[in-house]
């Protein structure tokens, strides 16, 4: 007797396409900052696991020495574990020779958190207020939330920061230029201010309606890290040529501009190792 039946196979092919549309519509659930800017928001707790309140990790990311493209990956460092990228940039920046070098300090690490927020006022794409949305940022709004949260301001700001009540304080994300890049120092908590639209009635909806944030990093594997690294920093796949080029050394050539997704334009133009440093660390 067969038990597989038509009704099983639409089951599966729905979830598939749910599956496929989730993971295309993710970049839409975050709040993108742009110079020139500034966002008001109301941090949000996760209510199910408050440990998870924060999503905190660490990546690597660079120009694809074989497509020119950026390519980046979640650490498993962020768990403690070996990280095929990180090992290999050590190894190099440890024994290699002054062209490795050069070619391995083209792979930035980088810190970065993620939390839940309810958009209050964005400048740019209006369409973001009154929503929960997922804020991602760097150390500098790092050292600000820390502060509010148990560092000098903690005695003003403290729980305030996630009260969607009047006594609550909102986060006002002020997006300068320093040179070429974004800086975030500016930003600050505000004074306890009522949210216009949100009452007690709604609090329970919009706490309830964050994102589990850690369903938003793609983990991969070591040995998929390590074919990542294969394919877009030694340019091949083979083991062999990888251990080849260990022996001989290649100097690194241009490539061609890498592309980075930005809300205004598709694509960035990165000049240098440090140029891409600050690049990601804005994302």
């Amino acid at each position: 007797m067969n038990s597989f039946t038509s009704s099983m196979f639409e089951s599966i092919k729905t979830a598939l396409t749910k599956d496929n549309q989730n993971s295309s519509n993710k970049a839409k659930d975050f709040i993108r900052t742009e110079v020139g800017n500034t966002y008001t928001v109301r941090l949000l707790p996760f209510i199910k696991d408050p440990t998870k309140t924060f999503c905190h990790y660490y990546s690597y990311g660079w120009n694809s020495f074989s497509t020119g493209q950026l390519v980046t990956a979640v650490s498993p460092t962020t768990w403690n574990q070996r990280d095929p990228i990180a090992e290999e940039r050590y190894r190099i920046l440890r024994t290699g020779t002054e062209q490795e070098k050069e070619k391995a300090r083209g792979i930035v690490r980088t810190e970065r958190w993620l939390v839940n927020c309810y958009v209050i006022n964005d400048p740019v794409n209006a369409e973001n207020n009154n929503k929960v949305k997922i804020l991602r940022f760097g150390k500098q709004l790092h050292k600000i939330i820390m502060d509010a949260m148990e560092g000098e301001e903690a005695e003003e700001f403290g729980p305030r920061i996630f009260d969607l009540s009047p006594k609550g304080v909102n986060l006002k994300i002020k997006v300068e230029k320093q040179g070429d890049y974004p800086t975030y120092v500016s930003s600050k908590f505000t004074t306890p201010k009522e949210i216009e639209g949100v009452d007690e009635d709604s609090y329970d909806k919009i706490y309830k309606g964050v994102f589990d944030l850690e369903s938003y990093l793609t983990v991969k594997s070591y040995d998929e890290l390590k074919d990542m690294l294969n394919k877009h920093y030694h340019c091949s796949e083979d083991v062999e040529v990888v251990e080849k080029e260990k022996a001989a050394p290649v100097a690194r050539t241009s490539a061609p501009v890498p592309v980075v997704e930005t809300k205004s334009t598709a694509s960035a133009t990165v000049d240098s190792d440090e140029a891409l440093k600050k690049l990601l660390d804005d994302l």
